[in-house]
């Protein structure tokens, strides 16, 4: 598959950014990733992201690191962060940025260490790809934490987005599939990744999937539109 962030976030950091990032998805039609945004500093981040970093504590992994951003702000504060991510694009220019921890990895084979705070920002549980998916993702997970540690994710209600009725319900097809499902491709200069499945989970879904687990799941904050951020601890 085509490491369509990583060629985006190598050009922007080596001055070469003339485009933006497409998205396709199954639920809209195409949408644009601003590639600069994704190199923001911690006062152009939204206040969910802010809350989370002011929370991280100890040991840090950041899961979907991505350029980095979220990382060298806790690094900058004195923790000791492991920035992972499986595209070699993005590490690449994590370690040109200046992180000290780089992990090229999947998170579902990453097993090396413990952490006492686990980081899944930007809707990070989508990294999960679909409903069925999601208990395997937090048992594994929870394997990462160390004592007395914490997952801070955030994460969006996408019910917006399906027409709402006269009675304040909302129409949603009936396909078997969990309305948050979705599926993604990704384009930058011509070259397209594969699909892939992406999942934006409610709370109350994400909450029940946590006490199935072995995972408490407290809310933490709600966002402006339909987002929220939670913080997962184990429930021994």
């Amino acid at each position: 598959m085509a490491d369509v962030l990583g060629m985006a976030f190598r050009d922007y950091q080596q001055g070469n950014y003339t485009e933006d990032i497409k998205t396709f998805s199954s639920l809209d039609e195409e949408d644009v990733i601003p590639v600069p945004y994704l190199f923001r500093s911690y006062k152009e981040m939204p206040k969910i992201e802010q809350k989370a970093l002011r929370l991280a504590k100890g040991k840090v992994l950041d899961v979907g690191c991505g350029a980095g951003s979220h990382a060298l702000y806790l690094q900058e504060k004195g923790l000791e962060v492991t920035a992972l991510d499986s595209s070699s694009g993005c590490i690449s220019v994590c370690k040109e940025r200046g992180v000290k921890n780089v992990v090229q990895q999947n998170i579902l084979a990453y097993s090396d260490q413990t952490f006492d705070t686990i980081l899944l920002l930007m809707n990070g549980i989508g990294l999960a790809g679909t409903l069925k998916n999601v208990a395997p993702f937090l048992k594994h997970l929870g394997t990462l934490l160390a004592p007395d540690g914490q997952i801070l994710l955030d994460s969006s209600d996408i019910i917006y987005m399906f027409e709402e009725d006269e009675d304040g319900g909302y129409w949603i097809p009936n396909d078997g599939k969990y309305y948050g499902e979705v599926t993604f491709t990704m384009q930058y200069k011509g070259q397209k990744s594969d699909a892939f499945d992406w999942i934006y989970l409610d709370f109350n879904t994400l909450q029940n999937a946590c006490w199935d687990n072995g995972l408490n799941c407290e809310l933490i904050m709600e966002g402006e539109h339909f987002d929220y951020l939670a913080r997962l601890t184990s429930q021994t």
